[in-house]
């Protein structure tokens, strides 16, 4: 059998097995080790077991080994922490208290500080999951409180979760530049705008919604004097200290990704310490928190580096190339392409079992149309981020709805979200059309 067949049947044996609900991770992981082993069995051109077993243990274990030690990879532990811990110690919530003061007289002012402070929590944690988890906590429960309509109260906080995927420092980010050997330090400031836009584009929503219907974010009667509102904003000093350690610290050389995040990490455990919020019997449990998500992202990419070996082994990306060669598609519509599928794939899977499952394939097409990586890893992104918020399965929605203990449904939540999910088309095709977007920062980088 040639060697390319023994890719595309293996491919489509993955997605036979995700239709059916198997855990993406076991089918990557499955398929790959079962090719590998067909290919090694039939080398001579008769099947001999004997002689496929060691060398496709060698190779599965050496290509998730080579992954798992990647010094790169130790960003994903450390930010994931510094999530947890920023919330114990209380520096997301007064990120969320300075916004919802300074806002709240606006129309659907506290909606907007909600993504605001999603926006101040995602350049923390990373992680768009967490991001809508812990949000979900502070902000949804206080809009409901004020008569919020239940509709912008939980759609504002599950799109504004999002934010977590652009705003670095970005878990999605750091998987990408593993995978496609990019600078992760130039994709956390390539995603910087964007996510910045991303944002804006969310706040303008919210106003325009508020004031097409007002009744919806009644305004409080409450007014917060000046002095007050200084007060809180100076609270949110260890936010602002954090962000510009992971960025400007970046962005001016100072450090790697890696150490912003480790020196983040040990800045926010000792404050947390110094006030009191953290002791020191609390840390186990947010490290075995961190640990559980970081197995799980770990064992799921080191499956996809076995499956990056089968590709590589069989040629398939190759072989992939060569089709775009013969069918002469252009650049745009292959951009088109890549943009469906990912929205598609978005609505049943989550993001870090997208990336890992369509990188390997996607990459090579994408360098031999001579695409900046950078660029398009904000683009991917970006795609990512619009499936975390689209039915049937937004995630952001359903921890969302999890968090809130099903006070408001999922139907309900979904329906206040298309406003957003318009927006996010706009900005996407934005950032497609005008690359020097998310260009600008990394191609300035000392």
């Amino acid at each position: 059998m040639d060697l390319a067949t023994v890719g595309y049947v293996a491919c489509a044996a993955v997605i036979f097995l995700l239709a059916i609900r198997v855990p993406i991770s076991f089918a990557i992981g499955g398929v790959a080790v079962t090719a590998i082993f067909v290919v090694f069995a039939f080398r001579t051109g008769t099947f001999m077991p004997e002689r496929a077993f060691w060398t496709t243990l060698s190779l599965a274990f050496s290509s998730s080994f080579d992954l798992v030690h990647s010094y790169d990879l130790s960003m994903i532990p450390l930010f994931i922490a510094l999530g947890h811990i920023a919330y114990k110690a209380g520096i997301t919530t007064e990120i969320y208290e300075a916004a919802r003061v300074w806002l709240s007289r606006l129309p659907g002012g506290v909606a907007i500080a909600s993504i605001a402070g999603c926006g101040g929590f995602s350049a923390i944690s990373g992680s768009s999951i967490a991001c809508a988890s812990t949000m979900g906590r502070i902000c949804t429960p206080e809009m409901m409180r004020l008569n919020y309509d239940p509709r912008l109260a939980t759609a504002s906080v599950a799109a504004g979760g999002t934010l977590g995927s652009l705003i670095p420092p970005s878990v999605l980010f750091i998987i990408y530049g593993i995978f496609t050997e990019s600078s992760i330090s130039q994709l956390f400031l390539a995603g910087f705008l964007p996510g910045v836009i991303s944002m804006l584009g969310y706040t303008l929503v919210v106003v325009m919604w508020v004031k097409r219907s007002p009744e919806i974010a009644p305004r409080p009667d409450e007014i917060v004097p000046f002095r007050q509102r200084m007060i809180v904003g100076l609270r949110c000093w260890p936010a602002v200290l954090l962000f510009l350690t992971v960025i400007g610290g970046i962005y001016g050389g100072f450090f790697t990704a890696t150490e912003a995040a480790a020196i983040s990490l040990m800045f926010a455990t000792i404050l947390g310490i110094a006030r009191g919020l953290i002791k020191v019997r609390d840390i186990i449990p947010l490290l075995r928190e961190t640990m559980a998500t970081t197995g799980a992202i770990f064992f799921i990419a080191a499956c996809a580096k076995i499956f990056v070996a089968l590709i590589a082994l069989t040629g398939l990306s190759n072989s992939l190339v060569g089709l775009l060669d013969n069918a002469e598609i252009s650049v745009w519509f292959f951009i088109l392409c890549v943009c469906l599928i990912y929205l598609v794939l978005g609505m049943f899977l989550d993001p870090v079992g997208i990336m890992v499952l369509t990188l390997p394939l996607m990459i090579p097409m994408v360098e031999s149309y001579g695409l900046n990586l950078i660029w398009f890893g904000v683009v991917i992104v970006k795609l990512l981020e619009i499936g975390l918020i689209t039915p049937p399965v937004g995630l952001n929605v359903f921890v969302l709805a999890s968090v809130l203990e099903d006070k408001v449904e999922i139907g309900k939540i979904f329906s206040g979200l298309w406003r957003f999910l318009g927006i996010d088309i706009v900005v996407l095709a934005i950032l497609i059309l005008v690359p020097a977007i998310s260009l600008y920062l990394p191609m300035s980088m000392n």
